[in-house]
Parts: C-alpha cells; sequence; structure tokens
C-alpha cells in the first residue's frame, strides 16, 4: 500500500451501559447525534421501555453488596474513577468540546472539573454519616444511635446542557453514600456519558451500580417513575411538564423524588445531594440495669 493512500478511521459504535455490560438497545433503534452546528456525531442507541426494565433489574442486583461495601471501600472505587478519567482526558475533551459546542481550553477545564467532583465525593464516602448521624439524647438507660443508610435504586434523569460535569454531578453523590443508579444521559450530548460507561466498566465498580441509557427522556421516565422497583428519582434534567408528569407518577410507591432546580455545577457542591437519597436508621440500646445508685455501668 502506497504511503500516500488515505486511511479511513474507525468509527465508534456507542452503545449503552447496562449490568457491567455494552448491549444495543433491544429494539434496535438509533438516532443521529449532532454537535452545536449540526455536524454529525455519531448513532446513539434509542433505548426502548425493555432496556429500562433491564437497568433497573441490574441496578436491584448490584444494590446489596454495593450498599453492604465499606463506605472506604467506596472512597476506594470512586477515586479510581477518577484515575482512569485522567487517563483518558484527551478523548473526554474531544466529546465535551463537540458535545457542547466549547473550544478545546474550556472543555478541558469541564474535564478537570468533573474529574476533581469525583475525588470530592470519594472523599465524602466515609465522612458523611458523622455529619447527618449521632448519638441523640434521651430520658432514660438506653443509648440511642442514628445512621445513614441509602435510600435504594436512584433514577436519575442527567442535565441536558452540562453533559458531563453535570453527569457526574448528580451520578457521583448517588453511588457515592451506597445507593445504585439508572441514568437517563442528555438526549442531545449523550456520548460522553456514554463514554462514562467505558471507564466505569473498568474502575472497580461493580456492574449494576451505574447504568447509563441513552434517548428520550420523556419515553422511559414515565415506565421508571412508576417502576415498583425504584425507590427515588433525580428530576434535574427534566423539563417543567415532564418533570410534573414523572412527579406525579412517582408517588405511586412513595418514592423519595429530588426536583429540578436552577444549578451551577461550576461551583463546589454541598452535601445536601447525597442526603437527598439517604434514609435515617435509629437504634435503641439499653445500657443496662439501673439501680439505686445508678447504672450498672
Amino acid at each position: 500500500m502506497s504511503e500516500s493512500a488515505t486511511r479511513l478511521s474507525v468509527f465508534k459504535t456507542y452503545k449503552l451501559y447496562v449490568g457491567g455490560k455494552f448491549p444495543r438497545s433491544e429494539s434496535g433503534r438509533v438516532y443521529e447525534v449532532t454537535d452545536s452546528k449540526g455536524k454529525w456525531l455519531a448513532n446513539a442507541p434509542l433505548s426502548s421501555r425493555k432496556d429500562a426494565r433491564d437497568a433497573v433489574v441490574a441496578a436491584r442486583k448490584a444494590f446489596g453488596g454495593w450498599a453492604g461495601a465499606t463506605a472506604y471501600n467506596r472512597g476506594q472505587v470512586l477515586y479510581r474513577v477518577a484515575e482512569m478519567l485522567e487517563g483518558r482526558k484527551g478523548q473526554f475533551v474531544h466529546e465535551v468540546a463537540d458535545a457542547e459546542g466549547l473550544s478545546k481550553s474550556k472543555a478541558a477545564a469541564v474535564v478537570d472539573a468533573a474529574i476533581d467532583r469525583w475525588v470530592w465525593y470519594a472523599g465524602w464516602t466515609d465522612k458523611i454519616a458523622q455529619v447527618v448521624g449521632g448519638a441523640n439524647p434521651v430520658a432514660g438507660p438506653y443509648f440511642n444511635l442514628s445512621s445513614p443508610e441509602p435510600t435504594g435504586v436512584v433514577t436519575v434523569v442527567a442535565p441536558q446542557d452540562s453533559s458531563f460535569l453535570g453527569l457526574v454531578s448528580v451520578i457521583a453523590p448517588v453511588i457515592a453514600t451506597g445507593n445504585t443508579a439508572v441514568v437517563i444521559a442528555s438526549e442531545k450530548s449523550p456520548l460522553p456519558a456514554l463514554s462514562l460507561g467505558e471507564v466505569l466498566a473498568t474502575s472497580d465498580l461493580p456492574g449494576g451500580v451505574v447504568n447509563i441509557l441513552s434517548g428520550k427522556a420523556a419515553e422511559m421516565g414515565p415506565h421508571l417513575a412508576a417502576h415498583q422497583d425504584v425507590n427515588a428519582i433525580d428530576l434535574t434534567g427534566a423539563g417543567a411538564d415532564l418533570a410534573r408528569d414523572l412527579e406525579i407518577a412517582a408517588v405511586d410507591n412513595l418514592k423519595r423524588v429530588l426536583r429540578p432546580r436552577t444549578e451551577d455545577f461550576a461551583e463546589s457542591p454541598g452535601t445536601d445531594r447525597m442526603t437527598a437519597f439517604l434514609e435515617t436508621k435509629t437504634v435503641w440500646h439499653p445500657t443496662g440495669s439501673l439501680g439505686a445508685s445508678g447504672s450498672s455501668y
């Protein structure tokens, strides 16, 4: 072959990330993803109701092991995600620049912030219990202790405009606290989310802890909001009308709902996204019998 021959590029096939694997949509459907100028970038899977149900099954299967892992171990895994992203920074800078119409320098700043966000939440995994839990004063010979526990399977409607930093900002706090997630990626810019699945698959994160779907939130959202095995839903990326419909659907099994709100994801996050999907378990434990002289301890 002549050295002057033009080499054909190998186009990337984007797939869903469900249960630690990379399936195509069971429907076989795809849709065109374009950049901010309308240039074709790729065909993304158009997820179906069946894909959403499969993602919930995978998330529920993974929940026991992930919630039962030590908080320190979860922190190590989240830090590993940051390590892997650091090694693939160039790819994500390119994808974020195309997805959000940013210059390479601005896209690099977004990717750096997303990596730092993983590290930030990794540091919180074994500290959040100290902030929201504790010993409660009671009138009686008892210890009364409150400790946080994960809510369960959380559906996340990812931000539409912040396809990577916003995505990380809504996924990381959910799994940092021991929940598992079914994520509906940005419809118009799903490629950074689908590539994130490749990073998660090589970051010691158990399969099923995060499941990433691409397609129409209006199509998948109602089924996930009404799903009896979904415990909570984050509506950050849902429009006002869709958010209202999903919130109504979520009532049936008393899901926790995080309503849409205006956020600057570049700002330092607080703890509210972690506490939004935590339950509080309170335990009473007798200190011992009390005699005339007081406690036996």
